[in-house]
């Protein structure tokens, strides 16, 4: 069995490994009316990011942010309208069939609900086991079955020989979402993805699944993208920090200058009220911003920001934020310090971003 608490690799990421590099994501869906009036929906519009191998980001946003879609998108559960998604030196926006199914092997999806993501009618063992048949791995049942107590006692869920008897029904939400991730390792994956994994738990089963999935990333090296409309979980988890609103990435960075120094106004709006009274269980900002998220098949001219943007108001409503639309740029340090994550580029689409920082 795998031991858990054997020697870290935390901090080992290597930054010169990508396990994943999405270059110009769209995601467009045709909208709802009539032919002739109908409006296509953007739901992620132009993203690009890399994860480096060992590395853990996370997308933060509102909920109908994209981010969910970008998600889907990287699986390949979702078709892209245009763009890139490299892993492993292949483009997985252009891979069918088998070549398609061979790539999975090096990605695997941890779903929100641990209530409906499992097959009420399969065993824990049955269940884990099944992404070893699909794609063909362990030469005997023996060595699958190997494998599966091995990913049981990785997840915590111990002892592995009698949870792997067990159903659903018989266990907590916490051990569903256990068995979930024992599903996904049990395949070794070089990524993770994990689609607001810990919104359905309670506080106590929360902070256990975060702390196993960092254990796993430090025991395996495995790299995440986790997806989470809480600021505050991202900050826990994360090296890095991607805020999502309508379909595009407003700011970037490492996370601890992400939560010390926000550059743009939505990513201070979101840390104003992350787990506070504010935010809905959806990651809506209710009280913060005026207004509500536009839809994607109607985005504002300009900065898709500025209706909702209080520094929009505070600067006197200049004229280019509702005329261009702004693009990622290096946010200046606003002062020297050492920050004890991993160093990276801080880029924020903000017209004043700078300004802002200085």
């Amino acid at each position: 069995m795998n031991d858990v608490s054997a020697p870290s690799v935390k901090g080992l990421i290597d930054s010169t490994i990508n396990v994943l590099e999405v270059r110009e994501l769209s995601v467009h869906f045709a909208g709802r009316g009539r032919w002739r009036h109908r409006r296509e929906v953007k739901a992620v519009d132009g993203v690009s990011f890399d994860i480096a191998q060992g590395e853990i980001l996370a997308l933060v946003g509102e909920s109908g942010c994209g981010k969910s879609t970008i998600a889907l998108s990287v699986m390949r559960l979702l078709v892209p309208t245009s763009g890139r998604i490299i892993s492993g030196g292949e483009d997985l926006a252009t891979l069918r069939g088998r070549a398609l199914r061979r790539a999975r092997r090096r990605i695997q999806m941890i779903f929100q609900d641990p209530f409906g993501s499992l097959n009420q009618r399969q065993s824990v063992y049955d269940t884990v086991v099944e992404p070893l048949i699909i794609h063909q791995l362990g030469a005997t049942s023996q060595e699958r079955r190997s494998m599966v107590m091995d990913a049981l006692d990785l997840a915590h869920l111990r002892p592995p020989e009698r949870l792997a008897e067990a159903y659903p029904h018989e266990l907590s939400g916490g051990q569903r979402q256990r068995v979930a991730i024992a599903s996904a390792m049990v395949m070794r994956p070089e990524l993770v993805i994990a689609d607001e994994p810990v919104s359905m738990l309670d506080v106590s089963a929360r902070a256990g699944i975060l702390r196993l999935m960092m254990d796993l990333r430090d025991r395996l090296g495995t790299s995440y993208l986790f997806i989470t409309h809480d600021l505050a979980v991202a900050w826990m988890v994360a090296d890095r920090i991607a805020v999502v609103y309508l379909g595009r990435i407003v700011e970037i960075g490492p996370a601890t200058q992400i939560v010390d120094e926000p550059a743009h106004p939505y990513t201070r709006a979101l840390l104003s009220v992350s787990s506070g009274e504010d935010i809905g269980a959806d990651g809506a900002v209710t009280d913060v911003l005026p207004g509500e998220t536009p839809s994607a098949a109607n985005v504002p001219p300009g900065c898709r920001f500025h209706p909702r943007c209080p520094l929009f108001v505070q600067l006197g409503e200049p004229a280019i934020c509702r005329s261009e639309d702004p693009a990622l740029r290096i946010v200046l340090a606003r002062r020297s310090s050492a920050y004890d994550r991993p160093p990276g580029v801080h880029q924020s689409a903000c017209h004043f971003a700078n300004e802002e920082s200085s």
